[in-house]
């Protein structure tokens, strides 16, 4: 959590499009990349921490987590959960949305681009500013 308020003191989500949307099996929106593809990132990777036990609803709706390519490789891409969704235990929870979820759930409604359940969002959606607060 301490890289990610750093990156947010450092501005770095401003201005960054979400670039993946998944509607079918996980309900996630995927943000945090500033090259917008899905291969950005900081330059570093933090470990793992904060990791939900295994099981149904691992990741309940309103989660915010860490992506990544495996164990200890995260860097600055995130999801936002927008229905209860099960996934292995090996992404990093740090934050819960406390406002928006709906306007979430109206991006999900639209679809991902072109069709199919996984992929750009039909309708675009950027993070304008970031701000940090302690919970």
């Amino acid at each position: 959590m301490a890289s990610e308020i750093f990156l947010i003191e450092q501005g770095f989500y401003d201005a960054v499009a979400c670039h993946r949307l998944t509607t079918a099996g996980i309900f996630v929106l995927q943000c945090g990349d500033p090259k917008g593809d899905g291969t950005g990132g900081p330059g570093y990777q933090v470990p793992d921490e904060n990791l939900p036990a295994e099981g149904p609803t691992n990741y309940p709706a309103g989660s915010v987590a860490m992506a990544n390519a495996g164990p200890n490789t995260a860097g600055s891409q995130f999801f936002l959960v927008y229905e209860d969704t099960t996934l292995p235990p090996g992404y990093t929870i740090w934050g819960t949305i406390t406002a928006g979820l709906d306007i979430l759930r109206q991006v999900a409604a639209g679809g991902v681009a072109g069709g199919g359940s996984d992929g750009a969002p039909s309708q675009s959606i950027t993070i304008e500013t970031a701000t940090a607060q302690a919970g």
